[in-house]
């Protein structure tokens, strides 16, 4: 979820997102994608998060909340209008209360930016357009509609990929558009130059537009024609790309996501590549899933972004160029966003795009067949090595042995330790030692990310019912206080639930907090069936059930402490002998009197936990 912050600098407010919330039937929003069947008070169907052939997901229409109990994932309509589309947050907003028909309130100096973005937006659509029936129609761009039928694309590709041509000539664009000063720049279309005259950025150039994920143009990548040069003779550099602007990040764009995305959530798989004619390859060769940096390094952000619709990530370089990643970086991803990285086996030498001209069957294979990250850098240790003699196998385990120890699990690198140590011939346990050593030495090495905190499935049986209670029938949260949630997350979950704002606005607000699991806890709660409103009676064990899992915990704590010497033997006899007298009271015609006294107990032993 977005930050509270991030919304109130667009100036949308709380209210008017409540109201888009409150007018979309979430379950009229998810069945326009996923079948969903009504199972009590809930529905439930097929996630469309990951595959499976038994209904996990489930839908609690009166919350407007979707939770899957597969992969864990959760929402509200704005969430499943972000995650679905791949908008951000004020997209999906606008995008819903458009639906909803409901006008969203924007301060002045909101709506002025909204504008301006959208002004930027029209003028990149129109130099596109402009651009594209330059290369199609346009006797000068015959250079670039010969250059592309080299490379095997044909018109048909380039109108899919809206190619363009930005003809040799100062302020084509400039002219043809009277964009002013203020558009030019702010979309990197062009400048001003010395003599103060409009000028465009891109000059006898391939153009490739670039565009975001819901497919609105931001940006533009231009090639210059094989052998041109600039006045004094020297080699023009072969790529030109957009600068930054407030459109448009090179960090966070993904070259032709917009086209690939449905394939890659099809799949889960997505293809990076080097360049653009490289992505436009995989398309042509029945692989609509690759992607391309926008000359910038493959980076945190990229993986943060694809993270988002494919699990696995396939690199597709040139095999000298894929040896060259950042490795610690590479593995650093792999888990903090839960990532498989693949390295495509192209022969060497050779781009995608050169090899879907010549063979495409192979270009399909080289991705079917691409193998983990270290494998392939251990592979290509070992084609370098030189087998026939002792000192070439110890000089390649040597280099062997940097590779592994860039990899911050042993376990993964103890496996890769037996098949080099069988292939150059070496003694498995000192191959073993040395990596470990190296590893121990490596700083440049990024430190494992924890792993996440239990779900609500492994937290204490009585504090997952007594939330259940107090998020489906809010009357009963006063029942309950604080203190009986001895586990930290549920703790966390119950306190939010006593603001009595609604189950979305509390569960995003424990986002905001960093209180994911607290957040995912509630999540799960609030999509099952809690049935009928459940009698005194049931409501009732499940308070003494709660207080006894508290009190137990407690008493554990203080005998620890009784026998540590920090808390006198008279006084924990005493209040352990009262405590477990009360606990037996409860259910009886003195319950109320032992659940307030054992409340007040249990408040003060976290109150001192607290301080």
């Amino acid at each position: 979820m977005e930050p509270r912050r991030y919304r109130l600098a667009m100036a949308i407010s709380e209210s008017d997102i409540a109201a888009v919330r409150a007018a979309t039937d979430i379950v009229a929003l998810i069945t326009e994608q996923v079948a969903l069947k009504k199972t009590g008070r809930r529905w439930t169907g097929l996630c469309p998060f990951h595959g499976e052939k038994t209904p996990s997901f489930s839908v609690n229409a009166e919350e407007g909340r979707y939770y899957c109990f597969g992969c864990r994932v959760a929402g509200d309509q704005i969430t499943w209008v972000r995650e679905t589309m791949h908008l951000d947050f004020v997209d999906a907003v606008r995008l819903l209360a458009d639906r909803a028909s409901i006008e969203l309130h924007e301060d002045a100096n909101a709506s002025k930016e909204r504008k301006e973005r959208q002004r930027l937006f029209e003028a990149m659509e129109r130099a596109v357009d402009w651009y594209h029936h330059r290369l199609l129609e346009a006797p000068d761009a015959r250079v670039a509609r010969d250059y592309l039928r080299s490379r095997g694309i044909s018109g048909e590709i380039a109108r899919q990929f809206r190619l363009g041509w930005a003809p040799d000539q100062w302020d084509a664009l400039v002219n043809a558009t009277h964009f002013d000063e203020a558009v030019l720049t702010g979309t990197g279309l062009g400048f001003v130059n010395q003599r103060g005259r409009k000028q465009d950025a891109m000059r006898a150039r391939l153009i490739f537009p670039i565009f975001d994920p819901s497919g609105k143009a931001i940006a533009m990548g231009g090639r210059v024609m094989p052998g041109a040069t600039r006045p004094d003779g020297t080699p023009q550099a072969k790529y030109k790309n957009s600068p930054e602007t407030p459109i448009y990040s090179k960090r966070r764009t993904l070259y032709a996501l917009n086209w690939a995305k449905d394939d890659v959530i099809r799949t889960g798989e997505i293809i990076v590549c080097e360049g653009y004619t490289d992505v436009i390859a995989f398309f042509g060769a029945g692989m609509p899933r690759a992607v391309a940096t926008c000359g910038t390094a493959l980076g945190e952000e990229h993986f943060r972004a694809m993270r988002n619709f494919a699990k696995r990530i396939v690199l597709a370089y040139d095999a000298d160029q894929a040896g060259q990643s950042a490795a610690a970086s590479v593995y650093q991803w792999e888990r903090q966003h839960e990532v498989d990285v693949a390295v495509a086996r192209l022969p060497r030498g050779t781009d995608p795009a050169e090899l879907a001209q010549r063979d495409p069957v192979a270009l399909a294979q080289s991705v079917a067949d691409a193998v983990p990250f270290l494998q392939f850098r251990l592979e290509r240790v070992l084609e370098l090595a030189d087998f026939a003699t002792p000192e070439g196998r110890a000089r390649a385990g040597e280099r062997a042995i940097e590779v592994l120890a860039e990899h911050p699990s042993e376990l993964v690198r103890d496996q890769y330790v037996m098949q080099v140590a069988d292939r150059l011939r070496l003694d498995v346990a000192m191959l073993r030692a040395r990596v470990a050593d190296v590893a121990r030495g490596e700083t440049r090495i990024a430190p494992i990310v924890a792993p996440p905190r239990p779900a609500a499935g492994r937290l204490p049986r009585p504090g997952i019912e007594a939330l259940r209670l107090c998020v489906h029938f809010a009357d009963l949260r006063t029942r309950f206080d604080v203190a009986y949630f001895v586990h930290e997350v549920q703790r966390d979950a119950f306190s939010a639930l006593t603001s009595g704002e609604p189950i979305s606005s509390v569960i995003e607000r424990l986002d905001h907090q960093g209180l994911e699991e607290a957040a995912r806890v509630l999540s799960e709660v609030v999509v099952d069936d809690p049935g009928p409103r459940p009698t005194d009676a049931a409501i009732a064990a499940v308070v003494a059930q709660l207080l006894r899992h508290a009190s137990d915990v407690a008493l554990h704590e203080l005998e620890r402490e009784l026998r540590s010497g920090t808390v006198a033997p008279e006084v924990a006899v005493t209040v352990i002998r009262d405590v477990k007298e009360r606990l037996a009271l409860l259910g009886s015609d003195q319950g109320e009197s032992a659940e307030a006294s054992l409340r007040e107990w249990l408040a003060g032993r976290l109150a001192a936990q607290l301080t």
